[in-house]
């Protein structure tokens, strides 16, 4: 017995030491899995971090109708498959967010989806939208642009670097909200304090090509923006044509940049005249785009490039100097207009006329009671020196005759009433021709860039035309108070004095130069580059009209 109990209790303590063995290896085996859980290496951490976060942002819209109070809303095509595809979590964020957005109203949520850091709902208000005869705007259009650029804004603001946008049933309506509303100039401000630009995609939609039309138009507009709000004292003519030859010959546009000993061969003595106050040369570009056969008659665009109008002798209060860098408007919008119809090879012969110059008071500035002789032979009365923008003009117009143009376009910040009248409402349009104004008006319903008629009559031009003094005055007959009498329609039929036979169409742009980043909500406070893409659609309905007879 004795001999069984000690082998019993050799055995029982042999197999004590197995197990508390094992348990050390055990205990040790687990410290160390646990160390390694415990201090992630930095491959580990960046590859987690890049994991949460992307940098990247959904706009999708939503419908609701602004009588109906109980109305939860119907999201877009694009937007019901995402809410599909994530178990339907948009309504459900939707529904406990309080109403439902309105129009222009963002709503943003995150952790919907991985492949997004946030996704912005916007309201599109009422479904089913069209043309508007009172407002005379496509009203669907116009929604779409304010929802694309809200959306796309606030997203912005999270530091975003690629959203995609839903195409709220218009590509192209998306596209130029989207990419208006997300550019400001900020050229001047340091690098660390500048607000990111975001790539902009479309997202699940096939029409690619809408996509791309809208994204050449706001870029487009974007580029008269550019050269607009860019100080007068780093936009001088000089400088403007550097630019110009720059942004256009990329694109295959022809620029020819012609000199002061060039203006003067041509006679054009008006133009001089504006320039001889300031130290900076005048310079005339002529820019060249052929998008089909060389004798086919080309469209003349005539664009007012006076970069910095103080007003001349006349000197301007500094109220009304704040804005003058943009007087330069027409020229920015032409340019940017032949970049955009050449990125979009529309086929069609155009020519753009630009003077550049200064209005300032120097030494040899015009006075106001000066007589000069224009390049048509016509005498031309001074009053104020503060219109200089339509003296470069007149020797402009008489030039464009020598291509034997189809229309002449003029286009610039011209009068100040059209301001006073119709804010920024819309751009002042006057002509001799009703074919090119129901095509303009076409395209500024399709745009949202409203034009509105004003009339061409005799008795605008008897008032610069009657008197003894000389052929032309500039204000011509009016109150002595009041030398912006008969506003925009005496400034078309100044212009219209100087023109070559041919239909023609004057843009005034004065009132919707600037834009104070609240009536429209795709554009931000500054320089607003309208009306562009009204007259790229303008350039476009003429290609399809001619296309079709």
């Amino acid at each position: 017995m004795n001999q069984i109990k000690s082998s019993i209790l050799r055995c029982s303590r042999a197999l004590s030491g197995i197990l508390k063995q094992h348990q050390n290896v055990t205990y040790r085996n687990i410290s160390t899995a646990h160390v390694r859980l415990a201090v992630p290496s930095p491959a580990d951490i960046a590859t987690e971090a890049c994991s949460v976060r992307t940098h990247k942002g959904l706009v999708i819209g939503l419908y609701i109708n602004p009588d109906d109070h109980l109305d939860v809303g119907t999201l877009t095509p694009t937007g019901q498959r995402y809410n599909s595809y994530v178990n339907n979590r948009i309504m459900e964020l939707l529904h406990f967010c309080g109403p439902p957005p309105s129009k222009g109203v963002v709503r943003i949520f995150y952790d919907v989806d991985k492949a997004f850091d946030a996704v912005a709902v916007v309201g599109l208000g009422r479904q089913c939208q069209g043309y508007d005869v009172f407002e005379q705007m496509d009203e669907n259009k116009e929604a779409i642009r304010i929802a694309a650029a809200a959306g796309c804004q606030a997203l912005q603001e999270l530091h975003m670097r690629k959203i995609c946008v839903d195409s709220f049933g218009h590509s192209e309506s998306a596209a130029e909200g989207s990419a208006l509303g997300v550019w400001l100039y900020q050229e001047k401000r340091s690098k660390r304090n500048q607000l990111i630009i975001p790539l902009l995609e479309l997202h699940d939609d096939c029409d690619w090509t809408g996509w791309q039309i809208g994204l050449q138009k706001a870029a487009a507009q974007n580029l008269a923006r550019q050269l607009m709000d860019t100080p007068a004292n780093l936009m001088t003519p000089t400088s403007f044509a550097q630019n110009a030859v720059e942004v256009l010959c990329k694109s295959g546009v022809n620029v020819e940049v012609k000199v002061r000993g060039w203006a003067e061969t041509n006679n054009m003595n008006a133009f001089l005249a504006v320039s001889s106050g300031s130290c900076e040369p005048p310079i005339f570009l002529e820019i060249s785009y052929y998008g089909c056969a060389r004798d086919e008659r080309p469209v003349v665009l005539i664009g007012k490039g006076v970069t910095y109008n103080s007003g001349g002798l006349c000197l301007r209060n500094l109220a009304h100097q704040q804005l003058m860098r943009g007087e330069m408007s027409g020229a920015a919008v032409v340019v940017a207009t032949c970049k955009a119809v050449a990125g979009l090879q529309l086929p069609l012969n155009v020519r753009g006329l630009i003077p550049l110059c200064e209005n300032m008071p120097g030494c040899g500035a015009v006075k106001p009671g000066d007589v000069i002789k224009c390049s048509n032979g016509k005498s031309l009365f001074i009053e104020s020196t503060k219109c200089a923008g339509r003296l470069a003009l007149v020797d402009t117009a008489f030039y464009a005759q020598n291509f034997w143009p189809r229309f002449i376009m003029n286009v610039g910040a011209i009068s100040a009433c059209t301001r006073k009248s119709f804010g920024q409402a819309c751009t002042v349009a006057c002509t001799n021709s009703e074919a090119l104004w129901e095509y303009m008006f076409a395209a500024s319903m399709h745009t949202g860039d409203r034009v509105w008629r004003m009339p061409l009559w005799k008795h605008f031009n008897r008032l610069l035309t009657e008197n003894h003094e000389c052929d032309v005055k500039v204000n011509g007959r009016a109150r002595a108070t009041d030398t912006h009498y008969g506003g925009p329609c005496k400034v078309a039929s100044f212009i219209d004095a100087f023109m070559p036979a041919g239909d023609w169409i004057n843009l005034d742009t004065m009132g919707v130069m600037y834009s104070t980043g609240l009536d429209f909500v795709y554009l931000r406070e500054g320089m607003s580059g309208r009306p562009t893409r009204t007259i790229i659609e303008f350039l476009s309905q003429i290609v399809c009209q001619n296309a079709c007879a």
